[in-house]
């Protein structure tokens, strides 16, 4: 069990490295694995892990080179589906975008959120990292479940929604998010499991984390 956790820990490591260095290549926002304490609670397997992290580097790869006009495109990777969002500059590039996307190994399913639209400025996108902290923010003050297990992302004040919850975490976070101010639509696509499947992964994870702390 301690050897799960120290190649989590050293996965997440070698990622949080890399990524700067290949953003800066690609041109392309690549948004999804989580670093640091929060991997410990993450219910994503690490081999699920290791894939999203590995389709969002590919996705900026292939992006950058079939679009180079289309300069403000996010991919969040997340249990192996991908969300898209951001700006293109026509139709045949949003298609062309998740073509791309659905090429790439281990993708399952693709959410194509792109507008047709100019880029937007660097104060909307400053204003989205201030909404997605506003709800990650509710989402800790609620306390109605664990804020690791929902990852937040906004895209022109839209909020999109993943992670592996149950229904009533996924009430909840839809909820709290639709109640934040900056929100101008919550999008939910949170996978919905059932009870006993998600106490049996937070049982896991429990463990884990108990090994690694030495209890």
């Amino acid at each position: 069990m301690q050897n799960h956790v120290v190649r989590r820990f050293s996965f997440l490591l070698w990622f949080f490295l890399l990524v700067p260095f290949l953003q800066g290549c690609f041109g392309v926002a690549l948004v999804g694995v989580t670093t640091g304490a929060m991997a410990v609670t993450d219910r994503r397997s690490l081999g699920v892990q290791a894939d999203d992290a590995a389709i969002e580097l590919k996705a900026g790869n292939r992006l950058s080179k079939a679009l180079r006009d289309a300069s403000h495109l996010n991919v969040t990777s997340y249990n192996r589906r991908v969300l898209l969002t951001g700006e293109v500059p026509n139709a045949a590039s949003k298609t062309q975008a998740e073509e791309e996307i659905r090429r790439i190994e281990n993708v399952t399913d693709v959410l194509n959120e792109l507008v047709i639209a100019g880029n937007s400025s660097l104060i909307a996108r400053s204003g989205d990292t201030v909404v997605t902290s506003k709800v990650k923010a509710r989402f800790v003050d609620a306390n109605e479940f664990s804020a690791h297990h929902v990852k937040v992302v906004t895209e022109a004040g839209a909020v999109f929604l993943l992670g592996l919850v149950n229904r009533r975490e996924a009430e909840a976070a839809i909820r709290v998010a639709r109640h934040t101010s900056g929100v101008s639509k919550v999008v939910n696509w949170l996978q919905i499991l059932s009870d006993a499947e998600i106490q049996r992964i937070d049982a896991s994870l429990a463990n884990s984390a108990n090994s690694a702390s030495g209890r």
